[in-house]
């Protein structure tokens, strides 16, 4: 359908090599989307299933290395979605883990947010950014203290950008994936007694594809979403309905 295709679109995914970032480059290319895969890892894989992409080497780990790419590029799709997590009693918690979290999931998201939002009203262009936020956006979780903080700050500034920016053309939306089958869970998923556990609080009673996510993003970034400002949308599988 014509309101959820993204023909004619250039979209940076960031962390798409892998998982989630791989999918919603893949959803995104398939919705017709030039999409531009970035990560500090290989994205070969990805490139390997899309056919209109390229690969940018991004290391987030620096805050404003997507900068430049907004300068150089037109950009009409910013998907924010690198991430990592540092795990350890709130008590241990290093500042060294502290500050690697906050850096990548929370200050890189807002300052390739500023850096594309500057680049699309300069130019008078639409815009459309999905940052990936998580179900401890709301929730406060445990052993994940910078985690939980950056995904709360995610959450926030989506809706602070959304308040400045909707006007001008510019939806600045977010996702907050439930319990989702990928690399990153696989431990979870391995242990009978905590896969149990997490089944059973879902009430559609499996765990997210990731492809679950990457449609989400199609639509938030399609002119079907047109009307929707500084929504945080659970896919979650009823995760926090519960």
């Amino acid at each position: 359908m014509k309101s959820f295709s993204l023909e004619g679109k250039r979209a940076l995914v960031t962390g798409a090599n892998t998982g989630i970032g791989q999918a919603i480059a893949v959803a995104m290319a398939g919705a017709g989307a030039e999409v531009l895969c970035a990560a500090r890892g290989d994205c070969g894989g990805t490139l390997g299933q899309i056919r209109n992409g390229r690969a940018v080497r991004l290391d987030l780990s620096d805050p404003m290395a997507a900068v430049p790419l907004f300068e150089e590029e037109a950009i009409d799709i910013l998907v924010n979605n690198a991430g990592i997590i540092r795990r350890a009693d709130s008590v241990d918690f290093s500042e060294a883990d502290w500050d690697e979290v906050m850096d990548i999931n929370l200050k890189a998201v807002f300052f390739s947010c500023q850096a594309f939002g500057k680049a699309a009203l300069a130019a008078g262009r639409a815009g459309k950014i999905v940052n990936i936020a998580s179900l401890l956006s709301f929730q406060g979780g445990i052993r994940v203290p910078s985690y939980t903080a950056a995904k709360h700050g995610v959450a926030g500034i989506t809706k602070l950008l959304a308040n400045e920016w909707a006007a001008k053309g510019i939806n600045v939306n977010a996702i907050a994936p439930g319990y989702i089958a990928t690399n990153n869970t696989e431990a979870l998923r391995a242990d009978p007694v905590r896969n149990r556990q997490i089944l059973e609080r879902i009430p559609a009673g499996r765990w997210g594809e990731a492809s679950d996510i990457g449609d989400a993003a199609v639509f938030l970034a399609s002119p079907a979403a047109q009307y929707i400002h500084g929504a945080v949308l659970n896919v979650d599988g009823g995760w926090l309905a519960r």
